[in-house]
């Protein structure tokens, strides 16, 4: 019996980055699902299917970073989602607030290649389903 794909939603408002993520994760195997903004990240969320993961921006148009984790916590279905942030504040407080909000990784972009954000995926998803 194959495996099934995992799926990952991207939000992100940046186009170029948004366009690397979607293929290097779609050459890795991985189901992808993209949004450009925090509204159309929450409307994927009522349309379905959930995703596996989700690597947030935070500084995105119309609804950020926080918003949604704001709101997918105060969802059950949505809280169980792991969420990495992926995103170009790194003040601590900014860590802080999105750790406390239900995130389970944060990544500064500019410190990370495409491979290592891969990598903290993997240890964050959920074990394959048959």
């Amino acid at each position: 019996m194959s495996e099934k794909k995992r799926t990952i939603l991207v939000v992100e408002d940046d186009k170029f980055l948004l366009k690397v993520l979607d293929d290097k994760l779609s050459r890795e195997g991985y189901t992808v699902l993209v949004a450009h903004d925090g509204n159309e990240a929450m409307m994927k969320f009522k349309k379905g299917p959930l995703p596996d993961l989700v690597l947030l921006d935070l500084v995105m148009p119309f609804k950020s970073g926080f918003e949604v984790l704001e709101e997918m916590q105060a969802s059950k279905k949505l809280k169980k989602i792991p969420v990495i942030v992926a995103s170009n504040l790194g003040q601590d407080s900014d860590v802080e607030k999105a750790m406390d909000l239900g995130a389970v990784d944060y990544l500064i972009k500019s410190d990370f290649t495409i491979s290592e954000v891969i990598a903290r995926m993997e240890k964050q998803l959920p074990p394959k389903k048959k």
